[in-house]
Order: structure tokens, then C-alpha cells, then sequence
């Protein structure tokens, strides 16, 4: 691994290696520099395959596409998309054309807007651009599977969930009562669903308040509720988000005002002001270690009634629109209605549409506010890719004081390389799409060379309205994902388990998942520790395989497992594709024995229902299920483990208690399990 440094790059922290600066030019591909920008140009041979980039739209290979490393609140996943939530700014390119030439990655270290045009412009070369000041990295290897864990050393250990943020999770946006949040439960409990955490949108805050409850609903009793969930085995997920309600009165803004810990204009003295969900709303200044310190302490009201687990939002950060924005658009819309020519032809109405649709998460309100990192003042366009990232991070370091013992759910929806070391993401919100199946498909194994490990999609689509097919192959895949979750939109079709007819296939779904998650557990800690992924694409254990490097709808899970979902309408099974030989294993509502078969490498049709489970375990390999589900997990019997597989293969189960944050002190024990 080599380090260049260009300009004066701003300081991310997402590398914990320190590696002296390379005083020799790069050796791969040319680099132009003038004050303004950064330019790499990299040739690539017809048949070369680039991996990365993390949460992207497009397929696992990320040939023929422009990315834009611009943490953006996007919830239009279409192929057209140039940014999502993150920005993951690592690729890997693979000359398997040229049998002499090695594979090599490249880290951009600059957190603010990164181009990565893959072959878009000119299909046989890369072209990297941005602001003048980073730290490259560049990291070779033999293959793009070694590469990817050389730079998840670089970049350090991932994030350690809770076990129970393994079991199912259920959210909407819309349940705001105590009895909505008894009724999801009692009605999961009707149909027999295994559940562990169910999740608080906005509505369960006074306001839109950050660090409130409604207090018609919940008033001082916020702490018996949770106890109350407790008793059932209940974790409630609230969700915090990135901006704070501008109002006189309310704590959290009058001392963030108070001690300036909110992001300025360019004055340096007044506050920024932009509107989000409580209306208009100041942004606490994560990139200020004070600020960042008393954010996160605040999560204490929460962590003192009980609560151990959170998902932090619209922390890109999101703008509606800002103070300044609105005024101009004010300005604009009394000049457009008082012309009475207007409007002259439709051009006028495209204008007036682009004017209105501007004013939500405009660059000119981005290049308008300022962070005071250390002794220096810095616009927020070229820190932007680090707020989510730090916003984590100010709840990670919070928990270390408020909850030092036992570990907390932390997940968010934006990210950069680094914050995977303080919490999980999760893909933020797609649409009850066929096409966002295969899309978390190419996601989890670009997420996972990022050091995203903890990772899942809204399952069954957050936006747009559901049906009953598409959720069921939505939780086909999320059986296999850690984070498990079924969540949607206020005013979308109610997608819950218990809304559809014959509930009880929901139900086998999820006990699956139950039976799964010894191996899942075991598999995802053992990447957290050994800096492996837990989600490969099949190129990456068969290198020379020619077909498996264009398979991007099978992924290989840990070292045991391979899965292929179906991820297309009214399709009642689909071609795999073996790159070797591996045993198919079904698994029935109706039939407590688990279906084996061989199949040989190659091409095979499988039948796969909507109420079945199927996997395939590697060549000479097994893995444990659990004989009988649990309701919850930590009521998962792990001393009758039925092993699945080649006879006489051997498994190496890691398992722990599943909460303790200190690896040392967590009882872990490692166990051999035989076939």
C-alpha cells in the first residue's frame, strides 16, 4: 500500500495505517493538476473489470457509468442516478485481459465532490476528477479478493452490532401511539413472526424534535413504555435526524446556540439555517470535536430510559430549503405572477419549474455554510461526503461514555469510508421496485470492500406501493442481509407481514432467518475481526472463471454459502450458475427436513416458490442451521444445530454474548461442528 499526498488534503481519518508519503509519481495511469482541480486518467483493456464505489446505482462491475461521490437525499434509485446516500470513494480494476498485469485499488481521500467516470465518455478509460487537495492511495495485489481486505486493514476494523440486531426488525413511517407500536407487535405475534426490534419513525417525536417524545402519547411515561417493550423482548429503534428545530424554549437548540455549536454562514457568527422535517432548522457542526462531543451526549435522554438502539437520518445533510433560498424564490415567484405575459410559451413553465424544484438541497446553500475544524474555517462543498460520517461517529463516542459496557445498533443513512468503523448503513429510501432486488445485489459486496458490514435495504421497497409477491422475494434476499428490516412510507400501501393473504409464508421467511443466524452471526464476525467481507461476488474466489465474473444476481455469503434469488415478476424459478460443484439446499414450509442435492458445476434451472428458502453450500463445505426457531434471538438454541452439507466437512462456529462491546471480555468461544 502507497500514500501520495496532492495539495493540502483535508484530514478524514477514514485510514488508521500511517503510511510515509511516496515521493515518486504514481505509477498507474496520468495525473494533471493545476490550483482548481485534480485529474487521474487511467486505460483500461476491453474485458477489465472495476468493482467498488460502494452505494452506487448500476451493477457490481461499475463499467459504462458516471459516479458522483456527493452524499446525496436521492430517493429516486433509478440506473439514471449519478449519487446516492454515500460516497465510497475506493474502486478496484482488474486487467483480466492482460495475464502480466495485476489488479491494483485506488482510495481518493477528498470529501467533497469526487467524479469517477468508468468508462462512460471512453469505454476503454477511467477518469477521475476533483478539487486539488487529497490523499491517494493505491493498494496492489494478486487478486481484486486480496486487494479488498488489504484496504479494509488500511481503513480499520468494522463495526460490531448487537446479536439481537440480527433478528427481524419492523417499521413504518406512520406509527405514532403507544397502541400503534402494541398493535404491530400483537399482530406479528397473531401470525407467529419472530421479531426483535421495531422501529420509531418521526411521529414518535414532540415536533419533529430531536431528543423529545410526543408528550400526548408519552409524556413522562417514555421509560415505562420501553420497559414495557422490554418485558416482550422488544427493542424500539428510534430515529434521530441531523437537523434541530429553530424554536425559543427548546433545550437542544438554545445550548447548541448558547456554546456555537451549530454550522455558521460565512460571517463565522450567524447560524445556518435551512428547513427539514420540525421546519427551520440549525446543523450541528459535527466536524467541531466540542460540538460533536455535546451532539452525541444528548442521545443520554434516550439511552436513560432504555433505550440500546438508533438510526440516525437526513444526515447528508438534507435541505428542504434554506432561509436564503426561500426568500429568493419568494423574490422570484412575485416577479413571475406580476409579468402579465407570462407565461410566454412552455420554456417560461419549464423555468418556473426548475426555479421551485432548486431550492431543495441546492449547492449554493451548500457553499454558503462554514465548520470550524480546529483553528480554521472551512466551506461545507468541501467537507460535504464527512457529515453523516461524523454524525455517527458523535453517537459512537457517546455510547463509549453512556453504555460502556454493552454494544449499541447504530446505523445511518449517509456515510464515507471510515464511518463503518462507528456504525452500519442502511440503503436508504429505494421504491417497491422489481429493480431494486438486484440492485441490493450489487450493493452488498461493494458496501462490504468499503468495510460496510452491517448493511441491509428497506425490505419490500420504502417508497411506492407493495405488493405481496415483491415483498416475499424482497425477504428472500433479507433473510441473508444482517440488518433485516420491512419498512415503508407514510401514504404507501401497508406492507407489515400480517397484511397479506396466507400471512404464514411471511412467517417461514422469518423463522428462517432464525434458523440462519448462527451462521450468518458467526460469518459476520469473523469478517469483522479477520478484515474479510461477509458478501463476495463469485469473481472474487473464482478469479479465472469467465462466467462467474458476469454473474451479478448470486452472491457468495461467508466461506460456506452461495445464495441466487429470484429478482424478476411472475418468475417461478431462475438459471444458476455453478462455478463448482455445490450441494442445493430447500427449505419447505411444509417439511421439517431440509431438501438436499448435488449439482454439478455449470447451468441449472431451479424451481424456487415464494414460501422456500434456497441456498448452496460450497464444495466440501457445511454450515449450522438451528433445528427449531426461536422467537427472539437471544432465545436461539444453539446446543441443537442441525449441520447442512458435504459429509465428514467440518465448521468452525464463532459465537459470543452478543452485547458485551469489550471482544475480550464477551465470552466468544469458537466450536468445530461436523456434518
Amino acid at each position: 500500500m502507497k500514500k501520495y499526498i496532492f495539495g493540502q488534503p483535508i484530514e478524514t481519518q477514514a485510514a488508521v495505517l500511517e503510511l510515509p508519503a511516496e515521493q515518486n509519481p504514481v505509477p498507474i495511469g496520468t495525473i494533471h493538476t493545476d490550483k482548481n482541480h485534480w485529474k487521474m486518467s487511467i486505460p483500461l483493456n476491453q474485458k477489465d473489470v472495476v468493482y467498488g464505489l460502494g452505494q452506487t446505482v448500476r451493477g457490481i462491475n461499475k463499467r459504462g457509468w458516471t459516479y458522483t461521490s456527493w452524499a446525496s437525499d436521492d430517493p429516486e434509485h433509478s440506473e439514471d442516478r449519478h449519487s446516492l446516500y454515500g460516497a465510497h470513494n475506493f474502486i478496484i480494476v482488474d486487467p483480466v485481459e492482460d495475464p502480466e498485469a495485476k489488479p491494483f485499488g485506488l482510495f481518493i481521500d477528498n470529501p467533497g465532490k469526487v467524479v469517477f467516470d468508468i468508462g462512460d465518455t471512453k469505454r476503454n478509460e477511467i477518469q477521475i476528477q476533483s478539487a486539488p487537495d487529497l490523499n491517494l492511495y493505491l493498494i496492489e495485489g494478486n487478486t481484486s479478493y486480496e486487494i479488498s481486505q488489504k484496504f479494509r486493514k488500511l481503513i480499520g476494523q468494522s463495526y460490531i452490532a448487537p446479536k439481537f440486531a440480527f433478528g427481524y426488525g419492523q417499521s413504518r413511517w406512520g406509527y405514532k401511539t403507544k397502541d400503534d407500536f402494541r398493535d404491530v407487535l400483537s399482530n406479528l405475534k397473531a401470525i407467529d413472526v419472530p421479531v426483535d426490534m421495531i422501529y420509531m419513525d418521526i411521529d414518535y417525536m414532540e415536533r419533529f424534535k430531536d431528543f423529545t417524545v410526543n408528550n400526548q402519547e408519552f409524556g413522562n411515561h417514555f421509560k415505562e413504555f420501553v420497559d414495557e417493550m422490554k418485558k416482550e423482548k422488544i427493542h424500539l429503534v428510534p430515529i434521530i435526524d441531523a437537523g434541530v428545530k429553530v424554536e425559543n424554549g427548546y433545550s437542544i437548540y438554545e445550548e447548541g446556540k448558547e456554546k456555537n455549536y451549530f454550522c455558521k454562514m460565512d460571517d463565522h457568527t450567524s447560524d445556518f439555517i435551512g428547513a427539514v422535517w420540525p421546519g427551520y432548522s440549525v446543523f450541528p457542526d459535527f466536524l467541531n470535536h466540542e460540538a460533536s462531543q455535546w451532539f452525541g451526549m444528548n442521545y443520554k435522554m434516550m439511552t436513560d430510559a432504555g433505550i440500546d438502539a438508533f438510526w440516525n437520518d437526513m444526515n447528508e445533510p438534507a435541505l428542504f430549503y434554506s432561509e436564503t433560498g426561500m426568500k429568493n424564490l419568494k423574490n422570484y415567484l412575485a416577479e413571475f405572477a406580476a409579468d402579465p405575459e407570462l407565461p410566454r410559451d412552455c420554456y417560461d413553465t419549464f423555468h418556473l419549474n426548475d426555479q421551485v424544484n432548486s431550492i431543495k438541497n441546492s449547492m449554493k446553500d451548500y457553499e454558503s455554510f462554514y465548520h470550524h475544524m480546529g483553528d480554521q474555517w472551512v466551506s461545507h462543498d468541501k467537507v460535504h461526503n464527512l457529515y453523516g460520517y461524523k454524525m455517527t461517529q458523535s453517537a459512537s463516542d457517546a455510547f463509549k461514555k453512556l453504555r460502556p459496557n454493552e454494544r449499541t445498533l447504530m446505523y445511518s443513512r449517509s456515510s464515507y469510508i471510515g464511518a463503518h468503523r462507528y456504525g452500519g448503513i442502511w440503503t436508504g429510501d429505494n421504491k417497491s421496485w422489481w429493480s431494486h432486488l438486484p440492485l441490493i445485489l450489487h450493493q452488498l459486496p461493494a458496501l462490504n470492500m468499503c468495510g460496510f458490514l452491517y448493511t441491509g435495504c428497506d425490505l419490500g421497497g420504502f417508497g411506492a406501493d407493495a405488493t405481496r409477491d415483491l415483498v416475499l422475494r424482497f425477504m428472500q434476499i433479507g433473510i441473508f442481509t444482517p440488518l433485516m428490516r420491512n419498512h415503508s412510507a407514510l401514504g404507501t400501501r401497508d406492507q407489515e407481514p400480517y397484511r397479506f393473504e396466507n400471512p404464514e409464508d411471511f412467517s417461514f421467511l422469518v423463522k428462517t432467518r432464525y434458523r440462519l443466524i448462527p451462521y450468518l452471526y458467526s460469518e459476520y464476525m469473523k469478517a469483522v475481526q479477520n478484515n474479510d467481507l461477509m458478501f463476495r461476488p463469485l469473481s472474487f474466489d473464482f478469479p479465472d472463471d469467465e462466467i462467474a465474473r458476469e454473474v451479478e444476481d448470486q452472491l457468495l455469503i461467508g466461506h460456506e454459502m452461495m445464495i441466487a434469488p429470484v429478482t424478476e415478476q411472475n418468475k417461478t424459478g431462475r438459471m444458476v450458475y455453478l462455478p463448482e460443484e455445490m450441494i442445493q439446499i430447500r427449505i419447505k414450509p411444509t417439511c421439517q427436513e431440509v431438501g438436499r442435492i448435488i449439482l454439478g458445476e455449470g447451468w441449472h434451472y431451479i424451481q424456487y416458490p415464494e414460501n422456500q428458502v434456497i441456498f448452496f453450500v460450497r464444495k466440501d463445505k457445511t454450515l449450522p442451521l438451528v433445528h427449531i426457531p426461536a422467537k427472539r434471538v437471544d432465545e436461539i438454541d444453539y446446543d441443537n444445530l442441525e449441520m447442512v452439507g458435504y459429509m465428514d466437512s467440518e465448521y468452525e462456529l464463532y459465537d459470543d454474548d452478543g452485547i458485551s462491546s469489550d471482544l475480550d471480555h464477551c465470552n466468544a468461544s469458537i466450536t468445530i461442528h461436523k456434518s
